[in-house]
C-alpha cells in the first residue's frame, strides 16, 4: 500500500531530522535554533502560501475557520518542539529517541477513544510492551543521572512525546477536510510567526534585565538541514494520512522507526553509554511496533 511506503519514507527523514537537531543544539541557543527552523521551513513552503495570498484565495477553503484550526495545530506542535528541543539538548540520543518512539502507544489509545478504532488482543500485547519499554528507558536514564523523580529533561521529553501524539491525532482530523500541501504550508507560516514573536519577547525582556536568553547562538549548517528533513518527513506523512483507508495508529508506529537512525548515530558517532541495556530496550520497542502492525493485519 502506498500510504505505508510514504510512512516509511517519512520515518527515515525523521531519523535524520533528529540527528541534525542534536548536532545543531550542541552548546547552542535552543530557542534561536528552533526559530530559525521555522523560518527555513516557511521559506521552503512559501511558493504554496505565497501564491494563495497573491491570488486572494488564502487556501484552506478560503475561510477563517480553517486558519484557526491550523493555528491550533501550530500551537500544539510548537509546544511539543520547545519541550523536545530542550530535552534532546540535554539527554543522550539513546534515551531521548526511545522515549519519543513510545508515541504510537499513546496515538493508539487516542485512536481507540476518538476515532473508534478497535484493538484486538495482539495489539494490546503491543501496547503493554510499549509501556514496558518506557519504564525500562526511565530505569536506564536513572543510571546516567536522568531519573524521572529528579530530571526535568526526562519529563520534558515525555511531555513532548504526548503533545506529539495529540498532534498526530489532530492531523488525521485535518486531513479529512484540507489538502496536505495547504496544511503544511500554512502551519509552517503560523509556526514561524508565533515562534518569532515568542523569541522576540524573551530577548527583549532579558535584554532589559541585562541577560541573554538561552545562552550564545552559534551558526551551523545543520540548522537548515533540520527544516529540509522535517518538511520532507511531514509532506510524506500528510499524504499518507490523506488516503481514506490509512490508519493514523499504524502510520504513527511506522514513523517511530526513525529512532533506528538516531540510535545508530548515538552509538557509533557519539559513543553514548549503556548501549547494551538501551539496545535491549529498543528491541522491545521494535517488537512492540511489529506486533501492533501484525495485529492490524489480523482484522
Amino acid at each position: 500500500m502506498l500510504w505505508i511506503a510514504l510512512a516509511i519514507g517519512s520515518a527515515l527523514c525523521l531519523g535524520f531530522y533528529d540527528v541534525f537537531k542534536k548536532i545543531s543544539l550542541r552548546a547552542n541557543n535552543v530557542l534561536i535554533v528552533l526559530m530559525l527552523n521555522t523560518v527555513f521551513s516557511t521559506a521552503l513552503m512559501s511558493p504554496i502560501w505565497g501564491s494563495e495570498v497573491i491570488n486572494g484565495t488564502w487556501g484552506l477553503g478560503g475561510t477563517w475557520h480553517g486558519h484557526v484550526l491550523i493555528i491550533i495545530k501550530a500551537l500544539i506542535v510548537l509546544a511539543s518542539w520547545v519541550l523536545g528541543y530542550y530535552a534532546i539538548k540535554h539527554l543522550p540520543l539513546t534515551i531521548q529517541g526511545p522515549i519519543n518512539a513510545t508515541r504510537p502507544v499513546v496515538v493508539l489509545v487516542g485512536a481507540l477513544l476518538i476515532f473508534g478504532e478497535r484493538l484486538n488482543w495482539v495489539q494490546w500485547i503491543g501496547i503493554l510492551l510499549g509501556f514496558l519499554s518506557l519504564y525500562m528507558i526511565s530505569r536506564i536514564g536513572s543510571k546516567e543521572g536522568f531519573d524521572l523523580r529528579g530530571s526535568r529533561w526526562l519529563w520534558l521529553s515525555i511531555g513532548a512525546m504526548f503533545l506529539g501524539a495529540v498532534s498526530a491525532l489532530y492531523d488525521k482530523y485535518l486531513m479529512r477536510y484540507y489538502q496536505p500541501m495547504d496544511v503544511l504550508a500554512w502551519y509552517s507560516l503560523y509556526q514561524c510567526i508565533l515562534m518569532s514573536a515568542t523569541v522576540g519577547i524573551l530577548l527583549y525582556v532579558d535584554h532589559r534585565k541585562g541577560e541573554k536568553v538561552g545562552g550564545a547562538f552559534r551558526w551551523s549548517w545543520a540548522i537548515p538541514c533540520i527544516a529540509l528533513f522535517l518538511m520532507s518527513a511531514d509532506l510524506m506523512y500528510f499524504y499518507s494520512l490523506s488516503y481514506p483507508d490509512s490508519m493514523v495508529s499504524i502510520i504513527s508506529m511506522i514513523r517511530r522507526g526513525s529512532v533506528i537512525v538516531s540510535f545508530l548515530y548515538g552509538v557509533f558517532i557519539l559513543h553514548e553509554k549503556n548501549i547494551r541495556a538501551k539496545t535491549i530496550d529498543l528491541s522491545i520497542l521494535l517488537v512492540s511496533l511489529i506486533i501492533l502492525i501484525v495485529g492490524a493485519n489480523l482484522r
